[in-house]
């Protein structure tokens, strides 16, 4: 799932081992409805004009939000100062995302260099990573790591997936800036083992540090169900009938809940943390369905003891006027509506190299890659790929890009002194 609208929820975007506790259906169901949520709150500056949304009730052709234009929660006009200065002084913000969304990533970079210059005392926190790749977005941001090894070190290509492209902008202007950058997420697993197991059965000590999330309101059930109840198996839309959704008092429904509770729930907490430790305002970039209505990540922030933080959303035409319903966030941003998405991720191998002094040794192979199914091993020594003597990563990289679904790639290796060979076999269509 990579690349589309309906699988932007992907890695630690979508939820992180899920795939291997959750059915397809329920993860395709999850991935393409969490933009859908609604978020509670409403921006506390003055109205300019009327709102769209009644207009369009009323048989105005007109859109939801103007482009290039602020709009509070029905589609009524803001000024871009009143946003931009109550948004400046929160404690925690909440940029939302469709991930595979290019104009979505401008709107962010554009927002936070306008937050910045009213608040220097800022912090971007990233649900793309793990926290456990913290020690990387550090060296990244001291400017100790070039582009290359950032995203090596924080194996992004494995943890997040998304091209990199999409983000990179605002990852150099943090870096330029000076701007600490905080990976917010989990490593995989938990979230996909409380989906299987229960919270309860998931030993303290395996926790990763997070604590017990907050009960999860009431509208935040009510959208789940709904969510799984609008779409059949083959992920397409079904009868408006069958928005009765799942038995909620299944436990496999309970559980479901659960996991994403538990999922926000540990996203708030380094967020909360890194709050109180230093007194600065987190600026968090994260996908819709994490902040919407406040179900998320500002509802478990808000229990424990942060409030008063502000979402605000890109709107472009991909959303309804009927989504402005007083609600959604503190305030959205009209975009242009455009087909301008992340294409699907270019051929990988599906290794972590490092270089040393007999040349790029392989340190991680990624689960049900093409480099495990070829029969490549940890300590490996790369020494040709496509018969093209391999010394950079970057001479990788532009091999492995280069071949066409279907393609059959040799490998030669350096294995305990010996020379072997192997062959990649690239699948006939990207996954």
């Amino acid at each position: 799932m990579r690349g589309r609208t309906a699988a932007c929820y992907r890695g630690t975007g979508a939820p992180p081992g899920l795939s291997g506790a959750a059915s397809p259906m329920e993860i395709r169901v999850l991935t393409r409805l969490l933009p859908l949520l609604l978020l509670a709150g409403c921006a506390s500056a003055a109205v300019e004009s009327p709102s769209p949304a009644t207009q369009q009730a009323a048989g105005s052709d007109t859109t939801c939000a103007t482009p290039g234009r602020w709009h509070d929660a029905r589609g009524g006009r803001l000024t871009t100062d009143a946003v931009l200065r109550r948004t400046a002084a929160a404690p925690a913000v909440f940029l939302g995302e469709r991930h595979d969304s290019f104009e979505h990533h401008r709107w962010q970079l554009q927002t936070l260099t306008a937050i910045h210059a009213l608040n220097p005392n800022i912090a971007i926190g990233l649900e793309m990573l793990p926290r456990s790749k913290q020690a990387a977005l550090d060296r990244w941001v001291a400017g100790e790591l070039s582009e290359a090894e950032m995203l090596r070190d924080t194996d992004w290509a494995t943890l997040w997936g998304m091209d990199p492209q999409l983000y990179l902008p605002i990852l150099h202007f943090v870096r330029m800036n000076r701007v600490p950058l905080l990976a917010v997420n989990i490593d995989r697993g938990l979230v996909g083992r409380t989906r299987k197991e229960g919270w309860a059965a998931v030993p303290e000590a395996e926790r990763q540090g997070v604590g017990n999330p907050a009960p999860p309101p009431a509208g935040y059930i009510d959208y789940l169900a709904a969510a799984l109840g609008m779409h059949d198996e083959g992920g397409k839309d079904k009868p408006s009938d069958a928005s009765k959704g799942p038995d909620r008092n299944a436990p496999e429904f309970r559980r479901f809940v659960e996991a994403q509770s538990v999922w926000d729930r540990a996203m708030a907490e380094r967020i909360a943390s890194y709050r109180k430790e230093t007194g600065r305002t987190v600026v968090t970039i994260v996908g819709y369905g994490h902040i919407e209505k406040r179900f998320g990540i500002p509802h478990q922030l808000e229990s424990l003891g942060v409030g008063g933080a502000a979402v605000l959303l890109p709107w472009d035409g991909a959303r309804t006027c009927a989504m402005l319903d007083g609600t959604v966030a503190d305030a959205v941003f009209g975009l242009a509506p455009t087909d301008e998405v992340a294409t699907a991720p270019k051929p990988r191998l599906g290794v972590t190299l490092e270089p040393g002094k007999d040349g790029l040794r392989i340190v991680r192979i990624g689960e049900d890659s093409i480099a495990a199914h070829a029969g490549l091993a940890v300590d490996d020594v790369l020494e040709t790929a496509a018969g093209t003597p391999i010394h950079r990563l970057a001479e990788v990289t532009a091999v492995v890009q280069r071949q066409a679904p279907g393609t059959w790639m040799p490998i030669t290796v350096k294995r305990k002194g010996k020379t072997r060979t192997f062959v990649a076999k690239f699948p006939a269509q990207q996954p």
